[in-house]
């Protein structure tokens, strides 16, 4: 799930920091190496873009990747139309604002999506970095919903609704949403 990276759109936490252009600047440089480093044969990277117009139609995105809007919504809406959108099987959503992501605790998602349902990659906020499911049945209707985006509720309210799914959970990863969480 990307944003475009424009000043005052993107990252504005940490932009009530360092200035709204530097933290664009960081999240276009962030995102950029991440899809330098998640290419890998085993899985297809698909753009969740927001910002849909000016996103989809951007010169920071790769060409090779394949795009789709985001939509209206808040993150539960956005991210439940991407999983649903997806074809039936594993699917990974992963945030780009996360600098620790490697391939491998990618892998360990779809490989803990064997004999799960669900997948969570937490974040030590309380929130999530990652959330994938085993689509061998339809996307759960509650999905996300009454979740309290942004507060340290945001993954214990994300699996309450998926009631009777096997969790998993993958390594604890650093978001960044003020200069304190930069590396």
């Amino acid at each position: 799930m990307v944003k475009e990276p424009r000043p005052g759109r993107v990252k504005t936490r940490l932009g009530r920091d360092i200035g709204m252009v530097p933290a664009a600047r960081w999240f276009r440089h962030q995102t950029q190496a991440l899809l330098r480093r998640m290419r890998d044969p085993r899985w297809d990277i698909v753009l969740a873009v927001a910002q849909d117009r000016d996103g989809m139609i951007s010169r920071v995105w790769p060409k090779d990747l394949a795009k789709r809007p985001q939509g209206r919504g808040d993150l539960g809406d956005r991210m439940r139309r991407m999983l649903r959108q997806s074809p039936p099987g594993p699917v990974c959503v992963i945030g780009a604002d996360i600098p620790g992501i490697e391939r491998h605790h990618i892998a360990e998602a779809f490989a803990a999506l064997g004999d799960h349902d669900t997948v969570f990659g937490p974040a030590p906020d309380g929130g999530y970095w990652l959330v994938g499911l085993k689509r061998t049945a339809s996307v759960p209707p509650t999905l996300f919903e009454g979740v309290r985006w942004s507060s340290e509720h945001a993954l214990a309210d994300s699996k309450a609704t998926v009631p009777g799914h096997r969790i998993a959970q993958v390594a604890t990863l650093q978001d960044v949403d003020t200069v304190a969480d930069l590396p």
